[in-house]
């Protein structure tokens, strides 16, 4: 979770640049926000581009907080005020909403999943709900990921996301899951306690990850990369997990997200309303 103090700056920041460039409207601001490296550094606050128009977050943040900001800001151009519009303060939802792309990889044999600064998506989705597992798994559910909640989990760690890994894979043994591992990863879970069996990278001969994924034994795989050889040694796993519709993640941020929303999962169906019956409830809700 993102400090409060820290939103506090971006905020403080966005109002600036747009009082500085004398924007009326709506704009669009990218910032990149650098984690403390150790408990006295600060969060590092970079701004990446800033652009006197609308995003595709604005279409997003309205269905978030039900306004329509498009409306309101073509308004405020056109010459009335924030206060005549009766929007001067910030919104706080009491609940989470999620926005998830939405890419068109399987359309496209061989292409590599994996991401980098170029936009691949084609589109968006959103999921709402009263917690972060909840809503993370509504958006999963809108694009069209299917979370498994039993099976096998196939997991290869960088070294740095290594100790993330072992908490990982304690929460996917207490919830019935399987675990098989490539080497490092599978001695860095025994070393824990964890029981997973070791299974042989790509590039080694049969039986390895890639036919582990083709045969249908594994259901999900959490597998993170930081750097070039080890991008290239895993495309097969990637490509392999497309083809048969199998979750995959790349980033240790990401495994924990998917692992929260398979609990939440477990735990039952989620609720599903209109997007206008759920503002028009949170409306009527005397805590709103």
């Amino acid at each position: 979770d993102m400090p409060e103090h820290v939103i506090d700056e971006v905020k403080v920041q966005t109002r600036a640049m747009a009082k500085a460039l004398g924007v009326v409207g709506l704009m669009n601001v990218q910032f990149a926000i650098k984690p403390p490296s150790d408990a006295n550094a600060e969060y590092e606050i970079y701004v990446l581009e800033v652009n006197p128009r609308a995003s595709r977050t604005v279409p997003f943040v309205s269905k978030a907080i039900g306004r329509p900001l498009a409306k309101i800001a073509a308004r405020v151009m056109a010459g009335e005020t924030l206060a005549e519009l009766g929007f001067t303060e910030d919104i706080t939802p009491d609940y989470i909403s999620v926005k998830e792309a939405v890419f068109p990889f399987a359309k496209f044999v061989g292409v590599d999943t994996l991401l980098g600064p170029e936009m691949k998506s084609t589109g968006e989705v959103m999921g709402i709900g009263d917690d972060f597992a909840t809503a993370f798994l509504k958006s999963q559910q809108a694009a069209g990921v299917n979370l498994p909640t039993s099976g096998c989990a196939l997991l290869s760690a960088a070294d740095e996301d290594k100790a993330g890994f072992v908490e990982l894979a304690r929460r996917l043994v207490a919830i019935g899951f399987e675990i098989i591992a490539t080497g490092g990863t599978q001695a860095a879970l025994v070393d824990a306690g964890i029981a997973a069996t070791v299974v042989a990278k790509e590039r080694d001969a049969a039986p390895n990850t890639v036919t582990a994924i083709r045969d249908g034994q594994v259901q999900l795989v959490l597998c993170t990369t930081r750097n070039t050889r080890l991008i290239s040694l895993s495309q097969g796993m990637r490509q392999a997990a497309l083809r048969l519709s199998v979750p995959y993640s790349t980033t240790l941020v990401g495994a924990r997200a998917t692992l929260d929303a398979i609990e939440r999962l477990r735990g039952g169906p989620v609720d599903v309303c209109a997007l206008q019956d759920h503002h028009a409830d949170r409306s009527a809700s005397p805590t709103s």
